[in-house]
Order: structure tokens, then sequence, then C-alpha cells
């Protein structure tokens, strides 16, 4: 066990690192990224670069991090790098961001030595990973009730409470989010958050809804949680 929390680099800290240490290190990392990917790749939609990424990036932090290898300049030097570079430019999800995480946090452990700790750490976390995937862990069971609704009104009716009263019939919450004019003008375009009752009578909601905008367009989607996830 002690051997297994002591680093292989320990014994040189600051000092020059050998080519066994080297290749060592970078090997375990390259390994340890490749059990990531793999490890994101299950139950989860990925693309092909975002992969080849988690498996590269822990080698990459490794050597960065052996480089530093205790001086301060270097460590300075190597942030300001960093601040320069602009990694994604468009925001993840947040299970993109932890896999993220979890592949540098794999980097810097193997980066200073303890390769043990770090497979170990990798091993836990990827278990971790699965399981929390497997079991659905904060999936919205009645992710069914949450609906947007675009409804289509004519000009001349005033919608300022013109669906109240069938909403409040059909849903337990109802939220007028946006108004938009469309069709040089002529029509409104109304958009509602709402959260239905019981998710089967949503076609006799339309219905209703259709009686009272002229049969107009109406158009239901699913309720975004926001417009970026963290």
């Amino acid at each position: 066990m002690e051997a297994l929390l002591t680093g292989i680099l320990d014994s040189q800290a600051a000092s020059t690192i050998s080519m066994t240490q080297f290749l060592l290190a970078g090997g375990a990392a390259l390994l340890l990224g490749l059990v990531i990917a793999f490890t994101y790749m299950y139950n989860t939609r990925y693309t092909k670069s975002y992969v080849v990424t988690l498996a590269m990036l822990p080698a990459i932090i490794c050597v960065i991090i052996m480089m530093v290898n205790g001086s301060i300049g270097t460590g300075i030097a190597v942030a300001g790098t960093f601040s320069l570079v602009r990694f994604r430019s468009v925001p993840g999800t947040a299970k993109e961001i932890c896999a993220l995480f979890l592949a540098m946090a794999s980097g810097l452990i193997t980066g200073t030595g303890y390769l043990g700790i770090a497979a170990v750490f990798t091993a836990v976390m990827c278990m971790a990973f699965v399981i929390l995937n497997r079991l659905d862990l904060g999936a919205k069971r009645n992710s069914g009730r949450y609906k947007t609704f675009r409804v289509m009104v004519p000009e001349d009716l005033d919608y300022t409470g013109v669906f109240e009263d069938v909403f409040r019939e059909y849903t337990s919450s109802c939220e007028l989010v946006q108004v938009r004019t469309t069709n040089m003008g002529s029509m409104f375009r109304l958009t509602y958050d709402i959260v239905l009752k019981d998710p089967a009578k949503e076609k006799e909601l339309i219905d209703k809804i259709r009686c009272r905008n002229g049969n107009l367009e109406i158009n239901v989607s699913r309720q975004e949680t926001a417009a970026t996830e963290l």
C-alpha cells in the first residue's frame, strides 16, 4: 500500500526527469485518458473530437506538470500561456465539463508522479460515472408535464387573459414568457411555459385553445430548462 502512494518523482523533486520516468508517466496518462474516454462513451451522446480530446488531455496535462517540476517561474509562464488559449467556442454541458475536469485531474496526479493514486482515482470516478448514468440520477420522471406552447392569435384579439381560464383548468402553472408580432404585424405569436396537470389531456387543451384563436397555428414542444446546461 505504501508503494502505491509513493510518487516516482519523490526522490528527485525539482531535478532532472529521466527518460524512463517521462515515458512511464506519459504512458500511464495516455492509458488513463483512454479509460476516461471509453467510460464517457458509455450510454452518452458524444462526438469523435470530444472523445479524442478526453483521451489526449491527461497526457498533455501530465507533460506540462512534469516540465514545471517545482519551478515557480515555469509555473507562472505556463499559467500565462493557458490564459491566452480559448479551448471551446461553444459552452458545454455539465457532463462534458465534468469529464474534462476528470481528465485534467488524472493528468495532474500522473504528472506529479503518483501513478498508483491516479489509477485508483480514475477507476473510482469512472465506476461512479457509469453507475450514476445507469441509475439515471436526476432524470425527470414527470418531464412530459413541462411544455412550451406557441399560439398564433390575430391582431384584433386582445390576448391579455384570453386563455387564462383554459390554462387554469389544465395546468398547475402557466407563464406568458414572450409576445412577438409576425406575418407583417397582422398576428401575434404568444409563448407560454406551462406545467400540465395531466399529460394525457394535452389534446383537449389544444382543442380548446384552437376555439379561442380562430384555429390558427399552435406549436407544442418540450420545455427547455435553460439556454445552456450547467
